[in-house]
């Protein structure tokens, strides 16, 4: 099955083609066609939705040609068109979802929607033939922070929710903080790297209690709270440290999920997934974890963490085996519905 793809839940504008064929042992991608909108952002320090949203509509028709050409496949090849339906910034989503349908219309192919948490986690299948439900995973990006049973490749069921902010979030806020460009991610793991993980003493942000939630908001406030303090008295503050500290509480508190989930149901394989996934730190801390409890982890290559439309196409395909079509009218929602 050959599909077309596209995800444009936030500030990325993405086109992809995919072949599956799972009888065959058959998960290719053949393109994957990426516009960023980075540079735009940068300049307000954040994702405008407005602004995505424009831009995602100048971008997709183009993008479409590209990821068209650059797997060398027609019209009358592609099987079915696929896209991000769910969460996301509504702005965003209604130009993808709007873009599909019309070119589903329009070539008479079969519509199928997508949820882009589910798209993270089938970011690992191309690259690891192995891999197949039941598993836990983890997505970890800009706007979540979930950790799932992924008990088929359609079914699935959150353990542990974020019940504020989202990891990549706060990556970027401290990154912020400490006059880093937006997205301060990438210079944030440089960074952990060179400084004293033990410097500064924050809080968790593994939700206390009889839980396998998340909370990133406290030590947003504590990064803030710390960096005013110290101009208030004059104190320089050590970029290093901060990053080191900062990434250590996030990877600490993930680590502490993890081996609680794995105590309440012992599970043999672990993905994680989505664009905070690429982190170093946190990698080596999950990368630790399947070591002690002989857990098979998995990570998609750097590339495939961010957003992108391959991982659409590649879920789309066992949406499609599960009967799972969308029609006509379909809506997007920013709320995600696992």
């Amino acid at each position: 099955m050959i599909i077309l793809a596209f995800e444009s839940s936030c500030d990325e504008t993405a086109a992809a083609v995919v072949q599956m064929d799972e009888a065959k042992g058959i998960r290719r991608i053949l393109s994957s066609a990426v516009a960023s909108q980075i540079a735009v952002h940068a300049l307000y320090g954040g994702v405008v939705p407005e602004i995505a949203s424009r831009a995602h509509a100048e971008a997709i028709s183009g993008l479409t040609d590209r990821a068209m050409s650059d797997a060398g496949v027609s019209e009358k090849e592609i099987d079915a068109v696929a896209v991000t339906s769910t969460p996301g910034l509504i702005g965003p989503l209604l130009v993808g979802v709007n873009y599909a349908k019309a070119l589903a219309y329009a070539w008479d192919k079969p519509l199928i929607a997508v949820n882009h948490i589910k798209g993270h986690v089938a970011a690992c299948y191309p690259f690891f033939p192995d891999l197949k439900p039941p598993f836990t995973a983890m997505v970890v990006s800009g706007s979540h922070s979930s950790l799932l049973e992924v008990s088929s490749f359609t079914d699935y069921r959150a353990l542990g929710l974020t019940r504020d902010d989202a990891a990549g979030e706060a990556f970027d806020k401290v990154a912020r903080v400490l006059g880093l460009p937006y997205p301060g991610g990438a210079e944030m793991d440089r960074l952990a790297s060179l400084g004293n993980p033990r410097a500064i003493a924050l809080p968790s942000v593994a939700v206390p209690g009889d839980t396998l939630d998340f909370s990133f908001s406290g030590i947003k406030t504590a990064v803030v709270n710390y960096a005013n303090t110290l101009r208030m008295k004059g104190e320089p503050l050590v970029p290093e440290d901060l990053a080191a500290s900062f990434t250590r509480a996030v990877t600490d508190g993930v680590s502490k999920r993890l081996r609680e989930a794995y105590d309440r149901r012992p599970f043999d394989r672990f993905v994680l997934a989505g664009g905070v996934s690429a982190n170093s730190h946190l990698r080596a801390a999950v990368a630790a974890f399947g070591k002690k409890r002989r857990v098979k982890v998995y990570f998609a290559p750097p590339a495939y963490c961010t957003d992108n439309a391959a991982m659409i196409g590649v879920q789309a395909y066992y949406e499609a085996l599960a009967g799972n079509y969308a029609g006509l009218d379909l809506n997007p929602s920013a709320v995600c519905d696992i």
